[in-house]
């Protein structure tokens, strides 16, 4: 299963705040560290803000910060919240797509297990898990985000 650019990315963010838990970072420090373009990772961030993982203060002092304990959020729910605008497959769309092979697929009922089963081992796993506390030459950003 390949995850979209957008999910990694919005992982990448989850694991660096769980690597420095009560640190708050900012957008343009984690974009840069990672070499993730700026204006796309302030799309991601805000989505991880309305899916309550993430909460952003601007100004002085202000930054990003987990908005729940990194041991309890999974990996599961993430990917679940991040990937819920995309679809593995046409036929996953809510109007069913265009596929010509409905309604008589047989793989659907097979990628929909296999979707289930990689989010029940992801679900399996905290971000604290995963915490990256950034490499040895980066060094946090506290300006404003």
């Amino acid at each position: 299963m390949r995850l979209a650019a957008f999910t990694d990315y919005g992982l990448r963010v989850l694991m660096r705040l769980a690597g420095t838990p009560g640190e708050p970072l900012t957008t343009a420090g984690i974009a840069e560290e990672f070499q993730i373009p700026y204006n796309h990772l302030t799309k991601v961030v805000l989505d991880l803000s309305r899916g309550g993982f993430v909460t952003t203060q601007r100004g002085a002092g202000g930054g990003i910060r987990l908005a729940r304990s990194a041991n309890a959020i999974t990996l599961g729910e993430v990917v679940r919240h991040l990937e819920s605008r995309y679809d593995m497959v046409e036929c996953f769309r809510a109007d069913g797509g265009a596929c010509l092979l409905n309604p008589l697929c047989r793989l659907k009922p097979q990628l929909v297990a296999a979707r289930e089963a990689f989010l029940i081992e992801l679900d399996k796993t905290s971000l604290a898990d995963c915490a990256y506390p950034g490499s040895a030459t980066s060094k946090p950003s506290r300006v404003a985000i």
